[in-house]
């Protein structure tokens, strides 16, 4: 006899969603895209993103805690600077004005002692790393390729590809820096478990040592040479020549790809503001700490002076040194490291400020060289306004 049964329409539609569901998974799977899980679980990269990742600490060693200005938390702070700060969700602030702590506040159930995420800011020290590899000796010269040291870079235009290129954000790699995408490979780096298995893809497609282009896979690839110069990984290496020369409070964390793995080295160093201003301070004493010289003064000059690049715009690169950010602001002449939402170390030199604001959100991009953000803009006027000297 005749089985006359009909499926119903929600059965069909059940089954259906199923099978694309299923079918969604495999291709996740074998296309290695299993990190959008973790996208999709987490949605945006975050400043308390580190307990969803493995990390490794970053070692203080003897404290030097910071002197306090005789006056401290004394001067009003500008009701432009504090609605600022509270509208794009400011959790620590602080400024460091001729070698002692002036102002400093935090909110949110934030401390002193609170650790919070700095994203690119990490670029600058990856970037400081690859100067203490250069003065030792162990990086012969930033102008070889850095095939020298990353082997698998040793085949085709990368094989000319110099730490120099690749420190000036210039090497034209095959990086899609794109943060709201799911699938781009600044998200796979973040969200993945694998830095080394993508350092491995990367390549040269375009003219190295021409045109700045932001590139996180610039900063992985730099990490990856220091480990490989010193045969140190990137935590052990910022432990031992800055976390704890420069008497850092507290020990940072790196954020990991995977337990025991690769330092997310383009992003995720955290650590507490009083701490990131040690390393505006050593860069704005020319690399000197307490009267040593830690950094070659060399180094951080050629830093803190623009590549001799073309913008984006086809223009002379005016903003961007060896993983440090350029600017002028009023006749001052700024560097700084920048991070996602709005994470800063500014350094005034002809001041002897270092400013370092750590939160949730930053302003858009302003028109011009550099695209430096509208809420930097304010932070920078309005301490200058505080704290500049007549």
């Amino acid at each position: 006899m005749a089985n006359n049964t009909k499926i119903s329409l929600p059965v069909k539609i059940f089954w259906g969603l199923l099978i694309i569901i299923v079918s969604l998974n495999v291709a996740i799977q074998i296309t290695d895209h299993g990190f959008v899980y973790k996208a999709l679980a987490y949605t945006y990269a975050d400043i308390d993103d580190l307990d969803i990742f493995d990390s490794r600490q970053v070692p203080h060693g003897e404290p030097q805690p910071w002197a306090m200005s005789s006056d401290y938390n004394k001067r009003a702070m500008p009701d432009s600077l504090k609605s600022t700060l509270e509208h794009y969700e400011t959790v620590e602030f602080l400024v460091v004005k001729n070698d002692s702590i002036s102002c400093e506040q935090y909110w949110d159930r934030y401390q002193a002692n609170s650790l919070s995420n700095s994203f690119s800011v990490a670029k600058s020290i990856i970037g400081t790393l690859v100067g203490f590899a250069v003065d030792e000796g162990k990086i012969k010269s930033i102008d070889e390729p850095i095939s020298n040291y990353l082997d698998w870079l040793a085949t085709g235009k990368s094989a000319d590809l110099t730490i120099r290129q690749v420190l000036t954000m210039s090497a034209d790699l095959n990086w899609d820096e794109q943060y709201s995408s799911l699938f781009s490979i600044t998200t796979k780096a973040y969200y993945g478990n694998s830095l080394e298995k993508i350092a491995h893809s990367l390549k040269v497609v375009g003219t190295p040592g021409k045109v700045f282009n932001y590139q996180s896979g610039c900063t992985v690839l730099l990490a990856m040479l220091v480990e490989k110069a010193t045969g140190k990984n990137v935590s052990e290496y910022a432990s031992e020549k800055l976390w704890k020369p420069l008497g850092a409070e507290f020990s940072a964390k790196w954020s990991l790809d995977h337990y025991d793995g690769q330092e997310k080295s383009f992003c995720c160093f955290y650590s507490t503001a009083r701490d990131f201003a040690r390393l505006g301070q050593l860069f704005l004493d020319s690399g000197m700490w307490k009267g040593n010289q830690v950094l070659s003064k060399k180094w951080v000059v050629e830093s803190t002076t623009p590549a001799p690049l073309l913008d984006e715009d086809g223009r002379p690169n005016e903003s961007y040194g060896y993983q440090w950010w350029i600017t002028r602001y009023d006749g001052h002449k700024i560097f700084y490291a920048r991070g996602l939402s709005g994470q800063y170390i500014v350094v005034i030199p002809d001041q002897r400020i270092v400013m370092v604001r750590l939160g949730r959100k930053r302003g858009n991009p302003l028109p011009g060289p550099g695209h430096h953000l509208e809420d930097l803009d304010v932070y920078m006027g309005e301490v200058l306004k505080m704290y500049r000297s007549s």
